[in-house]
């Protein structure tokens, strides 16, 4: 594992426990050149999960992507790393529980759409001028009132 801080290679695993449910092992680590510590995260690898783009281009879904997504819409919002993390676990159970191999990225923009609807409005807001690509201010005008008449967006077919 390389160092974070430093890049050098060679590290020892301080403490180890299980974590996010059982689902994966929390490794404290330390650098054995700048004596830094830092943490890894490490998961039962699945059959590889196929992301089909909308211009039908395939990607391997990539969770740190979806954090790096969500992350970008709850900047600067009262959200801690730990609600993000919640949020990306509880996509992340919702596309394996739907044993796919492929499946669409509206399907993923619907997902975070809808629970960042429930943890912030603005981060909805802002990932949804993004996922939806809106044009001009009365598409987002009008998403902002669509707001006032639904409780959790519709998924969009």
């Amino acid at each position: 594992m390389k160092c974070p801080f430093c890049g050098h290679e060679e590290d020892k695993v301080v403490d180890s426990r299980a974590s996010k449910e059982g689902r994966a092992v929390r490794r404290r680590r330390e650098c054995l050149k700048c004596e830094e510590r830092f943490t890894t995260y490490e998961y039962v690898e699945t059959a590889p999960l196929t992301v089909v783009k909308n211009d039908q281009r395939r990607e391997p879904f990539d969770r740190q992507k979806l954090m790096s997504g969500i992350e970008v819409a709850c900047k600067k919002r009262p959200i801690s790393r730990k609600q993000v993390e919640g949020v990306v676990d509880r996509i992340s159970d919702q596309i394996e529980k739907l044993s796919k191999v492929e499946i669409p990225s509206g399907e993923i923009g619907q997902m975070v759409m809808s629970e960042l609807y429930q943890l912030d409005e603005v981060a909805y807001i802002r990932f949804a001028s993004v996922y939806r690509k809106f044009k001009d201010r009365d598409e987002f005008i009008s998403e902002v009132k669509e707001m006032d008449t639904r409780d959790i967006p519709a998924p969009k077919r």
